[in-house]
């Protein structure tokens, strides 16, 4: 682990390239799953994909399925500036920065 980009990294920017990777990993992703994640509370998770990915070009959709509202899970279109591949060869060190053990 690369403790020096540690603690370099910013924590805001760390959860939203994590929310990103997961709703890109997970089966799924709904905010159910990603609360299991990452242990945040619901409107933490809300916040950073209504508000915080879009901020960085990323584009994420709802796909519904049944007739609720919150039937249905998110899905990735675009990472916008973040890069995937960074963010999977560092997702140990983001992890740290958060206190997020992924399973």
């Amino acid at each position: 682990m690369n403790e020096a980009l540690t603690s370099q990294l910013n924590p805001t920017i760390c959860r939203r390239m994590l929310i990103a990777h997961l709703i890109e990993t997970l089966p799924k992703p709904n905010n159910p799953a990603l609360e299991e994640a990452t242990g945040w509370p619901r409107r933490t998770v809300q916040d950073v994909i209504a508000k915080g990915l879009p901020g960085h070009g990323t584009q994420v959709n709802f796909v519904q399925e049944g007739v609720r509202n919150n039937d249905g899970y998110y899905e990735l279109q675009d990472w916008g500036s973040f890069d995937r591949d960074w963010v999977r060869n560092h997702l140990a060190e983001i992890c740290q920065v958060l206190d997020v053990t992924l399973e």
